[in-house]
């Protein structure tokens, strides 16, 4: 069931990055200007409120946290961000593979 739902998952990470990169190639095209959205810009527009409260509830429990790794993974750019997490899904969601030595068919 987690392996079901980590695939799932990374698939539609994997979606949304790509989604992202034809918006933020769109968007560049249209400016005459390489433009990429952050991590920040699509949480603030998915969550509107939300993130901001979200960024304040950790930096208020754990400033250290946010400092070292909140504040980095916002600025970072939103498509290959998910096109990571997509493939770090994947890969922990796939199968186990068979021992060497074991045998797959009877």
């Amino acid at each position: 069931m987690i392996r079901f739902l980590a695939r799932c998952l990374g698939l539609v990470f994997l979606a949304a990055g790509f989604v992202g990169f034809v918006y933020d190639g769109a968007r560049s095209i249209a400016n005459n200007t390489v433009t990429v959205s952050s991590v920040s810009e699509v949480a603030s527009a998915l969550l509107k409120d939300r993130a901001a409260s979200l960024q304040a509830a950790v930096e208020g429990s754990q400033p250290a946290l946010w400092k070292f790794l909140g504040a980095p993974l916002t600025v970072c750019p939103a498509a290959p961000a998910a096109l990571v997490l997509g493939l770090l899904l994947l890969w922990l969601g796939q199968s186990p593979r068979a021992g060497i030595g074991t045998l797959i068919r009877p």
